[in-house]
């Protein structure tokens, strides 16, 4: 029976061999991030209404299709594959949202994909696109509490895990995420959010 510990080893081992150009390494790391990579899935679609009709399934092809053809990929160890297969996974939905409003503008001509069905319902997607420019805002005054936001709510880390990727204390991690939450609920909220 492998150990969680041990398997993570295994991970990082085989993500930086894929980063260093073995494509074999692939093969025998996919079995082992699948299951990861559906639970950040299905984290992301869980905050979805009911009759939303992007399935994680589609979701995780696409990030999946995205990771496999990213030419920069140098991950450094399973934590680090993980926070930027969530922040892709932010892109995608952020993408569709924005899709479905360039569609409701009348933005031309229909586009028909494979995953045609992968649309965000109109109300979720105007929160998405909001929350986004909101983290665009917030990466501007403090890029680090924007990744502690993106590792946390959208990666799913806890707080050990985010703190291990950002090589910081948990109680750092804890007090930033505190206030990134605070500062986000202002923005939306339509309140003044200048500053942190």
């Amino acid at each position: 029976m492998t150990s969680p510990a041990s398997s993570q080893q295994e991970v990082t081992r085989l993500v930086a061999d894929w980063s260093g150009g073995d494509a074999g390494a692939l093969e025998r790391l996919i079995p082992l991030v699948q299951p990861e990579l559906h639970r950040l899935a299905h984290h992301y679609m869980s905050r979805e209404p009911i009759g939303h009709t992007l399935q994680t399934t589609a979701l995780l092809n696409e990030a999946y299709l995205h990771l496999v053809d990213d030419p920069k990929r140098n991950w450094q160890n399973r934590t680090h594959f993980v926070a930027a297969a969530a922040q892709l996974m932010r892109r995608i939905m952020v993408d569709h949202a924005r899709e479905r409003r360039a569609q409701k503008r009348g933005g031309g001509a229909v586009k028909v994909e494979l995953d045609d069905a992968a649309l965000v319902t109109e109300r979720r997607s105007e929160e998405l696109l909001a929350l986004d420019e909101a983290l665009e805002k917030l990466a501007a005054l403090d890029p680090r509490k924007t990744q502690i936001v993106e590792l946390r709510y959208f990666g799913g880390l806890t707080v050990e895990e985010t703190a291990g990727f950002l090589q910081l204390s948990q109680r750092m991690v804890e007090r930033e995420w505190m206030m990134a939450k605070a500062w986000l609920y202002r923005a939306l909220s339509g309140e003044e959010a200048n500053d942190i």
